[in-house]
């Protein structure tokens, strides 16, 4: 066969692999029928007030620590731990799952979201064992933000120290 004819032969298979575009458009216009419209006034309220609420529980804990005769940080660590625990067992009970679908980002913005995504692997694997199950998945969806958090900050603090 000479070099002219594979050519031909190969015309059509790579015509055939490309895509029709008024069969695309037509596709999506059909993908449009039926995806809902995201309601993004009601959804960023929702976030809102339930991050806002969150908030504010923590600074009344906080607060209240305080009155105690704690420190500003201590008292923040101590509420730090408190929601970290409070979404660990709100993620265990699967409530944090309803919360977050109806409040989005405004309850996994602030270490509440942090913690949900460190359970709840660990807890979808545990039938697994604990090494190669709950260990090797713990860190599955926290880990980017580890690895990037801990980068940038040892980055900032070389560019500190050097600056000084």
């Amino acid at each position: 066969m000479s070099k002219k004819q594979q050519k031909q032969s190969q015309q059509p298979q790579e015509q055939s692999k490309k895509p029709n575009k008024e069969v695309t458009k037509q596709y999506e216009q059909y993908v449009k029928q039926f995806t809902p419209k995201p309601k993004y006034f009601s959804n960023s309220l929702k976030a809102f007030v339930v991050g806002g609420c969150i908030c504010a529980a923590a600074l009344y804990i906080q607060n209240l620590l305080m009155d105690k005769g704690l420190s500003e940080k201590t008292a923040g660590a101590y509420v730090t731990v408190l929601l970290i625990c409070i979404a660990q067992l709100l993620t265990g009970f699967g409530v944090f799952d309803t919360i977050g679908k109806f409040a989005g980002a405004g309850v996994f913005v602030p270490i509440t979201g942090f913690a949900n995504s460190m359970v709840a692997p660990a807890m979808e694997y545990k039938k697994e064992g604990p090494v190669l199950g709950v260990g090797a998945k713990l860190f599955s969806l926290a880990g980017a933000v580890l690895v990037c958090g801990i980068t940038v900050s040892a980055l900032i603090g070389m560019i500190y120290y050097f600056m000084e």
